[in-house]
């Protein structure tokens, strides 16, 4: 899934170019890691927001679905099988009718 304009992106690229910049700046380092694995789908669009003034969010997105991330937020898209999804659904019974 590798596009001509960006190569594979490991593990080790993104923690490189997220080290140039000052913690405070990475939503991801600033707060609760467990954040961007959480189970409450408030949780979820929180750390999705968070996200969004992140410097290394595009770099941070293409090497998780590069890397097909088995679930969490990255570079604020939620991913779930390697694939980004819309949201979280919450626990329980699906609705019976169309939303």
């Amino acid at each position: 899934m590798t596009s001509i304009l960006e190569p594979e992106v490991k593990l080790g690229v993104l923690h490189d170019r997220a080290n140039r910049y000052d913690e405070d700046l990475l939503p991801c380092r600033a707060n609760n890691p467990e954040l961007w694995f959480a189970e409450s789908p408030a949780d979820v669009e929180f750390a999705k927001a968070l996200c969004a003034t992140c410097p290394v969010q595009p770099l941070c997105l293409a090497g998780a679905l590069d890397r097909r991330e088995p679930w969490g937020v990255w570079g604020g898209q939620l991913l779930l099988q390697g694939k980004v999804i819309p949201r979280k659904r919450p626990r329980g019974r699906p609705r019976k009718d169309a939303a």
